[in-house]
């Protein structure tokens, strides 16, 4: 199977869209990661005065993340799956939270503009063709100082995390994928995270992007070596 790219990984989305929030419930510290990785952030004064980018946001898991940690911030939220933005918009936000159904790669197109204070991409970076160009787009979006968390599935390196990511593909990942008849998403959910960066590798992707102060944090529990946290600054 090759890797599910743009049009058509965003087809699979929007037709898993309808159980997606049902099958992450299923994933031990889904939400609490990605709450994690919005603390790293390091917002200051709960977010007030804040403009935030949520990248690839999903049903809105992520902008509830980033809610949590920056109530008084405004928050764009950006995916370019239909399905997924449904299920994000028919949950109930403050005012200051707007989704946009874009690609990463056009949102200047659908009116998403900068200068941003801080951005949280989860789950994105495996899934678009150019994840180099995707970074220049983003640190171009943010404002001097700006602040960046990727969260992301990337493995260590090390081979029993490499072992770990599969058992749990093949014991929880894939069957449940397969009850709710999106087989073919969680198969290339399995095949997209063996195949992308390494920690180290990804964080040599943000130094090269031109960011500055670039961190990989690890994420605690079974997601260790598996999921990290990526930071980066742009330049004052």
């Amino acid at each position: 199977m090759t890797l599910l790219r743009d049009r058509e990984l965003s087809a699979a989305f929007d037709h898993a869209a309808a159980g997606y929030d049902r099958l992450t419930a299923f994933n031990p510290g889904y939400h609490a990661g990605l709450r994690r990785s919005a603390r790293r952030l390091r917002l200051p004064g709960g977010g007030a005065g804040l403009h935030l980018l949520d990248l690839g946001c999903g049903t809105g898991a992520s902008t509830a993340a980033l809610l949590a940690v920056a109530p008084r911030a405004r928050i764009t939220a950006v995916d370019a799956s239909l399905g997924m933005l449904a299920g994000a918009r028919a949950k109930r936000w403050p005012p200051g939270v707007r989704f946009v159904h874009a690609p990463v790669e056009l949102l200047a197109g659908a009116g998403v503009e900068g200068p941003f204070d801080g951005a949280l991409a989860a789950y994105l970076f495996r899934n678009v063709t150019d994840p180099d160009a995707v970074l220049g787009a983003v640190r171009e979006l943010l404002a001097p100082g700006g602040r960046l968390a990727v969260h992301e599935y990337t493995l260590s390196g090390r081979p029993v995390h490499r072992a770990v990511w599969n058992t749990v593909c093949s014991t929880v990942v894939q069957p449940a994928g397969a009850l709710s008849g999106d087989r073919e998403l969680y198969r290339y959910l399995r095949r997209s995270v063996l195949e992308f960066d390494t920690a180290p590798a990804f964080a040599g992707r943000l130094a090269a992007a031109g960011f500055e102060a670039v961190r990989a944090l690890p994420m605690p529990g079974w997601q260790t070596g598996i999921v990290h946290t990526f930071l980066g600054r742009t330049p004052r």
